[in-house]
């Protein structure tokens, strides 16, 4: 028997723990949530994402500290914590996933296409991982959404 896709794994094991996921998503634009409503049962576990493109918007609707983004920009490790903080706040969720980098073609803010830090928080758990994807646009931000996937994956297995 062929191992379930990654999204199909994840609302199957936040159903079995009767958990929930929400995602604050920059580079992705929607699509953690976007993937995980494609699997039959999502809606018990999927409450919502924010879409938070603009820079402004990371802070008005996922509460990511202003001084941060003016200091660090918005390709930051600590951008995608606070990111996954408020996706799980906002959406009173078991779980956040925050996403942010830098999909291409070009450097944004000095940081290279490829740069992405993937957040997640909930259940005692604030951890990011910083990856660094070889691609073009879509394929980062197809590994982008991997690697949320994998990263709260690890943390319900």
């Amino acid at each position: 028997m062929a191992p379930e896709p990654p999204a199909a794994a994840l609302v199957a094991a936040l159903t079995a723990r009767g958990e929930t996921v929400a995602a604050a998503e920059s580079l992705t634009a929607g699509l953690v949530c976007a993937t995980l409503a494609t699997v039959p049962g999502a809606s018990a576990v999927l409450r919502g994402g924010l879409v938070v493109y603009a820079t402004e918007l990371k802070t008005a609707l996922a509460g990511v500290d202003a001084d941060l983004l003016a200091e660090h920009g918005a390709v930051h490790p600590e951008v995608a914590a606070q990111l996954a903080e408020g996706a799980r706040d906002r959406c009173r969720a078991t779980w956040g996933l925050g996403l942010t980098g830098v999909a291409g073609p070009s450097p944004q803010d000095g940081v290279a296409p490829g740069t992405v830090h993937v957040g997640l928080a909930g259940l005692g758990t604030r951890t990011v991982r910083t990856l660094a994807l070889s691609g073009d646009r879509d394929l980062i931000r197809t590994r982008s959404v991997q690697a949320a996937f994998a990263l709260l994956g690890e943390h319900l297995a």
